[in-house]
């Protein structure tokens, strides 16, 4: 299975004058699809910034999603930084050219603006179709203002209402071969009266034991008024998962542990 990972771009991000909200609808897309994703990068707008993320990024095989920073205004550097990391130029995608010119009759045609792709908005309006030479566009059915895709990345907008359907159609166009590829499971269960590390050495032998089979611990010092308690859970393939549950729980009761919180 390839990594999938995301990059979000965009001072508005860093600042917290918006909240993410690609981060969990990625996970939640690609969950459906019996995909997961392995890192997610929030970086600036800045064009040198973006240039060496991208450049570490698409030396790697991986399935990277970017959102943010390929409209046209000055802030917008997205589509110029994915080119010169590339080391490519720039050019007019000739079907995003038609796209744009569809929208812009569209708006015309309510009274808004001109279907005229002369006058100096709409051409401006144009940039948004200048991609990296020999990028491929994605579709955007909310606005028609295609996204691209070069060099197993895919970016669009960081408007969520664009961004989220770009990604449903990417996963499902271009990687539907890795959909429920890997069988892969996650088990827990809470544990309670059981310092972590005296079941530490339990998680380290189990790893041991089930290749492949991955632990995880994760304390919870009892905020909310409840009690304190560590969830206990392993994740891999699922027979494998399932055995090293059962061993799991067994090795908490006999180190003292409790399944179920104190009266």
């Amino acid at each position: 299975m390839p990594r999938v990972r995301l990059i979000a771009i965009g001072d508005e991000l860093l600042s917290g004058r918006r909240q993410d909200k690609h981060f969990s609808k990625l996970i939640e897309l690609l969950q459906a699809r019996g995909m997961r994703l392995q890192a997610a990068e929030f970086i600036s707008d800045d064009e040198d910034d973006i240039v060496a993320c991208l450049r570490r990024s698409f030396a790697t095989p991986d399935i990277v999603f970017c959102c943010g920073g390929i409209g046209a205004t000055p802030d917008d550097r997205t589509r110029q930084a994915a080119a010169r990391a590339l080391g490519v130029g720039l050019a007019l995608h000739p079907e995003a050219e038609r796209l744009i010119g569809e929208r812009c009759a569209e708006m015309a045609a309510k009274g808004q603006g001109s279907a005229d792709m002369s006058t100096p908005e709409n051409q401006q309006r144009l940039q948004m179709g200048v991609f990296p030479v020999g990028a491929e566009i994605i579709p955007n059915v909310y606005n028609r203002i295609p996204g691209f895709y070069i060099h197993n990345h895919s970016f669009m907008p960081g408007f969520p209402v664009m961004a989220h359907p770009m990604m449903a159609w990417t996963l499902d166009t271009r990687y539907a071969q890795w959909h429920h590829r890997e069988a892969r499971v996650e088990h827990s269960f809470l544990v309670f009266g059981l310092p972590e590390s005296r079941i530490t050495p339990a998680l380290e032998t189990l790893e041991q034991r089930w290749a492949g089979i991955h632990a995880f611990s994760l304390p919870n010092v009892g905020d909310s008024g409840g009690h304190p308690h560590i969830e206990l859970g392993v994740k891999g393939a699922p027979e494998a998962a399932a055995q090293a549950l059962e061993w799991l729980r067994e090795q908490v009761l006999s180190l003292g542990g409790r399944l179920s919180p104190p009266a």
